[in-house]
């Protein structure tokens, strides 16, 4: 039985916990009053966090087999962020949201370990998990503004429901996968020595694409207008990396992964360049064009690592899934001091660099000795 949905749908809760903090920020703001630099340092402690703690538990992972981890750490991001709506104190908000971002960690070395013994080493069904982050992820302010917006912040532990509702859901999945039975005896890691110097360059390039992607994802509703322009920028943003995280898949089984990488990459070099320089409503094109194509190697960057690190299954996870993916958020602040100091339409033209980079890293990069399988 193919347990790639229930992983996939597992995936899809965790990361809702990732989408939900932004969007809770709103009614910190309006109901707490909390400033600017208050819901900053809320939003930094779920997500770099998060990210800084991924790859210690990807270690973990590498050295005993914790599939318990997978329910425990939806239910942990879920309570986390039901319970950081409904305290008063912002100490306790903030410790909240770092508890989410613990579970958030917690949950994807663990699963990319699992969810590659149920892919057998097919990619497309590798993109399948990876997508249902991304629409875990892309969904969240769709659910938590309207709540929000009737109940308000009392609302929040409403929020946990998903978390439950995903962990019993993923669970069989988890038991059959960790069980030893025939699924999960016919996808171990290939056989060979971990290769340092590649994985490392791969980091680079999955930071590179995540200079990118947030900067995009921070600044281009604002680029078009804001309002509702905004708003259908973003889902076009959102709806364009679901389809690219699922072609990938479907790309790399016909030309390899690193042949695949490196062509997305350069389709980005121009996609993001027609952001910037397309007139009115034709950017839009560009927006899905771009999100496609930063999409596309995605979950190609997972497998890969799991591949130059295969004794170091859960090492790679952690750092393709979480601290290289998230390293972006950082250089956020950058691209906004450049618009302010210049236009936006100037700060977004710098991030045209970082697909140049990812490609030319991409270029030296060799597929596996590992074998292909569609």
């Amino acid at each position: 039985m193919n347990r790639i949905p229930m992983l996939a749908a597992g995936h899809a809760t965790v990361d809702f916990y990732q989408g939900a903090v932004p969007a809770l920020v709103p009614f910190l703001v309006a109901e707490r009053g909390y400033g600017y630099v208050a819901v900053s340092g809320v939003v930094l402690a779920a997500t770099l966090l998060s990210s800084i703690v991924q790859p210690l538990f990807g270690v973990l992972t590498d050295r005993w087999r914790m599939p318990w981890l997978i329910p425990m750490s939806m239910v942990v991001a879920g309570a986390g962020v039901a319970l950081g709506g409904v305290t008063d104190s912002y100490a306790l908000v903030w410790l909240a949201m770092a508890v989410s971002g613990m579970g958030v960690a917690a949950y994807h070395p663990e699963s990319a370990r699992l969810a590659r013994i149920a892919s057998r080493g097919s990619h497309v069904r590798m993109s399948w998990f990876s997508m249902g982050g991304t629409l875990g992820f892309a969904t969240a302010p769709v659910l938590v503004t309207p709540l929000l917006s009737v109940w308000g912040l009392a609302a929040s532990p409403l929020l946990a429901l998903p978390a439950v509702l995903g962990a019993v859901v993923t669970l069989p999945a988890v038991l059959a996968l960790a069980g030893g039975g025939p699924a999960a005896k016919a996808a171990g890691p290939p056989p060979g020595r971990d290769d340092w110097p590649s994985f490392a360059r791969l980091t680079l390039v999955i930071v590179f694409r995540s200079v990118v992607y947030v900067g995009l994802s921070t600044f281009v509703a604002l680029y078009m207008g804001g309002g509702a322009a905004g708003a259908v920028a973003l889902f076009v943003l959102f709806a364009g990396g679901a389809a690219g995280t699922v072609l990938g898949g479907r790309l790399a089984t016909r030309w390899g992964r690193v042949r695949t990488m490196r062509l997305a990459y350069a389709a980005a070099v121009l996609a993001v360049a027609g952001v910037v320089l397309a007139p009115g409503a034709t950017a839009y094109v560009f927006v899905a064009a771009s999100s496609m194509a930063l999409y596309v190697p995605f979950s190609l960057h997972v497998t890969l690592g799991q591949d130059f690190l295969p004794t170091r299954v859960g090492t790679a996870s952690g750092v393709t899934l979480g601290l290289a993916v998230s390293v972006g958020g950082l250089t956020s602040p950058l691209v906004g001091a450049v618009a302010e100091a210049t236009t936006l339409r100037a700060a977004l033209a710098c991030l045209v660099v970082f697909p140049v980079l990812a490609w030319l890293l991409a270029r030296t990069l060799k597929e596996p000795a590992a074998v292909e399988a569609a």
